[in-house]
This record gives C-alpha cells, structure tokens and sequence, in this order.
C-alpha cells in the first residue's frame, strides 16, 4: 500500500495549474494546496523585487491568493493560469504604487534618516572599494540594484521572463502590450545591465 504513495503524489503534481484551479473550483481543497505551495517561491519573489519590501510583498501574496479564491469563477481556461495569476499580482503591485504616492516620502534631495546621507547622494556613490567588489557577496547586491533601477516597464518584463520564466507571448498578455513591444523592452533591459554589468568588471581588474 506504502508503494502507492509516491505515484499518487506524482500524479498530483502532473495535473496541470489550470486542472487543478477548476478542481478546486469543484470542491477540492487539496487542488489549491497544490497551486498555493507551485508557486509560493516564484510569486514571492516576483512580488519581493516589485515592492522591495518583505512585509508588503507577504501582504500583497496573501491578499493575491484571497483573489484568487474571489475571482477562480471567473478563469474560463482561454489563457495559462500563470498568465491569469501574474496579472493579478501585477495589478495588486500597480495599486499598491499608486496608493505608497499618496504617502509621505523623502524627495531625493532630502537626507535619509538612516545614512543622514541624500539619496540623489547614494545613487552617485561610486560605491565600495575595489576589493570589496571582488567578493561576489558584493556583486550580487550591485546587480540587484542595477535590475532596481531599471525604468519600471523594462524591470517588470526583464522579472517574468529571467525570474519566472515566462515566454514572451504570455508576458505579453499579463502586462497588456504587444509581443513586439515587450521584445524591445527586454532588448533595452538587458543593453542597461550589461552596461551596468560592463562597470563592475571595470571596477575589478
């Protein structure tokens, strides 16, 4: 009987995310289970270089997966469930932008109460020193800043298609423009941080 549990755990996994959200649909709790812990990792970190915030993308993954629960009625199966979820969590981050605009927030000139130091100062920082950059502790942490820092429509296609893989067709659907358009986005993307990257081995030799 025990020899039967890894095929059934198999087949769990086979079933396809949209199978398993019109299960769900249907009645089965463990078919959102399965979805749920998919994609927990990758939606996560989507959600974590969006906001760039832990405590606001662990709110914003809750409130995503509550509509989820809310809107599953509405998924018709025309569209990858991946697509249909991205745009959900792309819209999620969209608003909550536009609400952090409506709070208070330092301008760039204004010094930080962390540093003391301006952030228009940070941003020309020529940074740590040569040795510092060699430690690839370092490099990640330039690299991560240089994806940051790319202009916003750039860093959400350069995020679904290096972080969470997805083709540019579906990429297309979730941020609403075309393929080509979205082609040309990761085009410039990569020109900025190769660029940024191009710096960095400059800086170490």
């Amino acid at each position: 009987m025990d020899s039967e549990l890894p095929k059934a755990a198999l087949a769990v996994h086979d079933v396809s995310d949209e199978s398993l959200l019109l299960a769900y649909r249907d009645g089965d709790a463990g078919a959102f289970k399965e979805l749920f812990e998919r994609y927990r990792g990758p939606l996560f970190n989507f959600l974590l270089r969006r906001v760039r915030d832990r405590s606001r993308a662990e709110e914003l993954y809750q409130d995503i997966w509550t509509k989820v629960i809310e809107r599953c009625g509405e998924f018709r199966g025309e569209s990858k469930f991946s697509s249909w979820l991205y745009t959900i969590a792309r819209n999620r981050c969209i608003d909550h932008g536009r609400r952090m605009k409506f709070r208070a927030h330092d301008s760039l000139d204004a010094p930080r109460s962390d540093s003391g130091q301006a952030l228009v100062e940070r941003v020309a920082n020529p940074g740590p020193s040569t040795e510092d950059l060699a430690t690839g502790a370092t490099l990640k942490e330039r690299i991560a800043r240089a994806v940051e820092e790319l202009p916003e429509d750039q860093r959400e296609v350069f995020l679904l298609r290096q972080l969470q893989g997805l083709g540019f067709q579906e990429i297309a659907e979730i941020v609403g423009a075309p393929v080509n358009t979205v082609k040309s986005r990761m085009r410039y993307a990569l020109e900025r941080l190769q660029h940024e990257l191009g710096s960095l081995r400059e800086d170490v030799q």
